[in-house]
């Protein structure tokens, strides 16, 4: 049987994903598709690529000597698609951004409804999430994160340095520095409790009670608001919160720098520069 190169990108996502389901999530495709093309390709290489189990998909040996090349493939894919994309000088086209979810809503709104008014033919895709998307896989054009990029093809820079802030509900005692005995905290959730100003709450006030707990920021802001608890918000959403008052403990929380990249096969499209020099304009330290 011909082998149809499309069909590897089936085999790499669900080598990613682990099952069918969650590869064709991935992948854009119904779960019945995806299975149905992976038999195509097993039949036109006339090897078991995939071991079914109880936990998911696992790669057989021959699967295992199949990935490489497929990702090779791949990325020689890519690599000319983000050529091309990067000698278009055009305003117009789609561009898709990526940063956390209250960093989206604070700071880039702004920015991007500027954007529109100025360059109305491009669609700007913004996805607010945790996930650390890929800039060689095109999974964004450009990203905003917390963290320096180390891959050596993104052209990155640290864009600005973001203030925290301890924050009290409108009427709520604040609590003695160093204990904190029965003052309700909203902090992060136990995946990133490794943060620093979740850290941080924990060294100021040792003996507080964790009311509730939230990676979304936004949602740590709103339950400050109604009167929840103490938290430890980013400045330029603590401060434009109502129905709050910002406190000191004796010492500021630590704050974040922000960190901006994109493939740097992407340096000469025209929309991505346009975007970038109008975000540095209005939030570049």
């Amino acid at each position: 049987m011909p082998l149809e190169w499309s069909d590897l990108r089936i085999f790499l996502a669900i080598a990613r994903a682990g099952s069918l389901g969650a590869a064709a999530r991935l992948a854009g495709q119904s779960q019945p598709t995806m299975g149905r093309r992976l038999r195509a390709l097993e039949a036109a290489l006339g090897q078991t690529l995939f071991q079914r189990t109880g936990d998911g998909f696992v790669l057989t040996h021959e699967g295992a000597a199949v990935l490489p090349h497929a990702e090779r493939m791949e990325e020689e894919t890519l690599a000319f698609q983000r050529q091309l994309a990067g000698a278009n000088g055009q305003l117009d086209g789609l561009l898709t951004i990526s940063s956390s979810d209250w960093f989206g809503v604070h700071l880039l709104a702004p920015v991007l409804a500027e954007f529109a008014r100025l360059q109305p033919q491009v669609t700007v895709e913004l996805l607010t999430t945790a996930s650390r998307l890929s800039l060689p896989r095109r999974e964004a054009d450009m990203v905003f994160r917390i963290q320096p990029f180390d891959e050596p093809e993104v052209v990155a820079r640290k864009l600005l340095h973001i203030p925290y802030g301890v924050y009290l509900p409108m009427g709520m005692a604040a609590p003695r520095v160093g204990e904190g005995v029965g003052t309700p905290i909203i902090t992060m959730d136990t995946a990133f409790g490794g943060m620093p100003d979740a850290q941080w709450l924990r060294r100021v006030l040792p003996q507080a009670h964790v009311v509730s707990r939230c990676n979304n920021r936004d949602v740590q802001a709103r339950l400050c608001a109604l009167g929840v608890g103490l938290a430890v918000l980013p400045r330029p959403l603590g401060d434009s919160l109502a129905g709050v008052q910002r406190i000191s403990l004796g010492e500021e929380p630590p704050g974040r720098d922000t960190w901006v990249g994109y493939h740097r096969d992407l340096r000469r499209l025209a929309r991505l520069r346009a975007l970038l020099d109008l975000v540095l304009a209005r939030l570049a330290d």
